[in-house]
């Protein structure tokens, strides 16, 4: 059985950070493809002691504020 989640990634600096919402793991990676990577182990290590049992996903939406110049 597999279990889908979410990964949000930015960049800070060299570093690519993936962050899974549903279970709060983080991981970094120079590509995005590596910080993927890195999340998915970091999430299956965390599963391996915290079962996720919700099958709800988070809500993505965008929001303006007003630019300050």
């Amino acid at each position: 059985m597999t279990m889908i989640f979410s990964a949000i990634i930015h960049r800070e600096g060299e570093w690519f950070v993936a962050d899974c919402p549903e279970t709060g793991t983080v991981s970094q990676g120079h590509t995005i493809e590596e910080a993927t990577a890195n999340l998915r182990e970091a999430t299956e290590l965390y599963l391996e002691e915290f079962p996720h049992t919700s099958e709800s996903h988070p809500i993505l939406t965008t929001f303006e504020v007003p630019a300050h110049a």
